[in-house]
């Protein structure tokens, strides 16, 4: 298939169907959270919104890679939480309410934080002008397209039909999942010749940068004393982040595939450590009720 089959039909697609997905599990309530526990809120904000991007640029730094390689990463610690972060703090008996809470504010806020930092990172590493690879007010527009208003599609629908909502969030879960394995197969069959060279860079980057990050959630959440479902629950929301919105804004925002292989591969580890926070989480909720 073609590189611009992948960014104008299957990224944009497959990213709406996700947003969607996420609407129709929000509610309005699910904002005003932040007045219940502003520390736990503003301790995971921070950790993924600042801490994150740090962590992303230092790796990026320190492990040797090309400079396409090292901008990916960066999309990837710039983007918000996915939904797969609120079903594995679920499963891990993580705080729920407070993931799907960080969810929804760091999706709202990274629409303009990504634009901004992003187009930092391009001058750093790529050194061309970031105005012109990745020009603020447009892409702002065109990330608020891809995740707010589908999003608040599917809160309307949530509101109006709460029953429908239901039902159709599976469906939407299941088919996202599905769009999600396309991409980073598309993705892999058209870099492939590239992919060996890139493979143990890109590897050794996502590792540090997926697990350093969940381990600095915790740790910071601990050290502030929140409580351990929150530590999960934070942990968890910073290590995953939205993989199809990096490939979104690498291949089609950007239109570089190469960017979108750190996106495709983090994709799928954070699933290895987020199936081991599920094990640690439910361990740690045993030893609680004990």
């Amino acid at each position: 298939m073609q590189a611009s089959f992948l960014s104008a039909v299957v990224l944009p697609l497959s990213l709406a169907i996700i947003m969607l997905g996420m609407g129709l599990s929000l509610v309005p309530e699910d904002f005003q959270r932040v007045t219940k526990y502003p520390k736990a809120v503003a301790i995971g904000l921070f950790s993924q919104l600042i801490l994150l991007p740090i962590i992303g640029f230092i790796i990026a730094k320190v492990v040797p890679m090309q400079p396409v390689i090292a901008m990916g990463l960066m999309i990837v610690a710039l983007c918000p939480g996915g939904v797969s972060s609120n079903i594995i703090t679920f499963l891990a008996k993580g705080d729920v309410a407070l993931s799907v809470t960080l969810t929804a504010f760091s999706s709202l806020i990274t629409v303009f934080t990504i634009p901004i930092f992003g187009n930092l990172a391009y001058q750093h590493f790529i050194g061309e002008s970031a105005t012109i690879a990745l020009p603020i007010l447009p892409t702002i527009l065109q990330i608020f397209i891809m995740t707010i208003v589908p999003i608040s599609m599917g809160m309307i629908v949530r509101k109006l039909f709460p029953q429908f909502a239901i039902s159709l969030e599976k469906v939407t879960n299941r088919l996202a999942g599905g769009l999600l394995a396309l991409i980073i197969l598309l993705l892999v069959i058209r870099e492939w010749e590239k992919l060996p060279g890139f493979i143990v860079q890109v590897g050794v980057a996502v590792v540090l940068l997926n697990t350093i990050s969940m381990f600095l959630g915790f740790y910071v959440s601990k050290l502030l004393n929140l409580k351990p479902a929150q530590q999960i629950c934070i942990a968890i929301e910073v290590g995953l982040q939205n993989g199809t919105l990096a490939i979104a804004i690498t291949a089609g925002i950007l239109n570089n595939p190469d960017m979108a292989i750190p996106a495709a591969v983090y994709a799928l580890y954070m699933y290895v450590t987020g199936f081991l926070a599920i094990l640690y989480g439910r361990k740690l909720a045993e030893i609680q009720s004990a």
